[in-house]
């Protein structure tokens, strides 16, 4: 697992440090997910939730910590999540400082199954988001009947966003269909300064990205205070 912040403007801190698989030998998510073959999604998915847990109390994580899933990968809500559970349990990790996010990866088959999911979790109290939107399997139709707590607006939505006014139409809209829908913003792939601040003068304070800080391997990366305030104080 490598682990990057997701820092929040508004308490100038780390709300979560998002989870992100790797290789043995630091290979990317991309190179690992594609060689697991559908009958070992589920075991995968478990694995992932576990070391992840696992990981984030080896390193003394005191931040929530978000772990992505595979929709098409939980067959029962209440079932799948027992490892997740027992793994959190051992280590003494609060389950409401767990976030788990919908990958948007794959497509999912099953649409009623996918909200029974997000119903089901928020039940048992953890908090759910989904990943990469606005791009991909993640589109807006989803919302017709997810209640996710928080969008992860896609980086493709992000990149460039302080001077292209197009995105910037696009995110505006976003910031209020959330807010009517009730649902919080975190912006991926904030990768300058001038995109960091165009986003906080929207309002959108939870943003990740190499701005702030690239994902460390096995490890809890630092963010400088001063990349912070230079947001705020511009």
């Amino acid at each position: 697992m490598a682990f990057q912040p997701i820092v929040d403007l508004e308490t100038r801190s780390v709300f979560a440090h998002e989870a992100l698989v790797r290789g043995v030998d630091g290979e990317s998510a991309w190179s690992v997910l594609s060689q697991v073959t559908p009958e070992y999604l589920y075991a995968f998915d478990q694995a992932c939730r576990v070391r992840a847990i696992e990981m984030a109390s080896q390193l003394g994580m005191t931040s929530r910590l978000s772990i992505n899933f595979l929709p098409n990968a939980v067959y029962e809500p209440r079932a799948c999540i027992r490892a997740t559970l027992e793994t959190a349990r051992r280590v003494g990790w609060p389950f409401e400082a767990l976030i788990f996010e919908i990958t948007e990866n794959e497509h999912v088959v099953d649409r009623d199954h996918l909200r029974h999911i997000v119903e089901q979790y928020r039940e048992m109290g953890f908090t759910v988001a989904l990943d990469d939107f606005g791009t991909g399997h993640a589109n807006l139709d989803l919302l017709t009947t997810l209640t996710p707590h928080h969008l992860k607006l896609d980086r493709v939505l992000i990149t460039n966003i302080g001077q292209d006014t197009r995105r910037q139409k696009l995110v505006r809209h976003m910031c209020s269909m959330s807010e009517a829908l009730g649902m919080g913003l975190v912006a991926e792939g904030v990768e300058t300064l001038e995109d960091a601040r165009w986003l906080y003068q929207q309002g959108i304070m939870r943003h990740q990205g190499y701005y702030y800080a690239r994902p460390a391997f096995e490890a809890l990366p630092g963010i400088d205070p001063a990349c912070v305030s230079a947001v705020i104080t511009a």
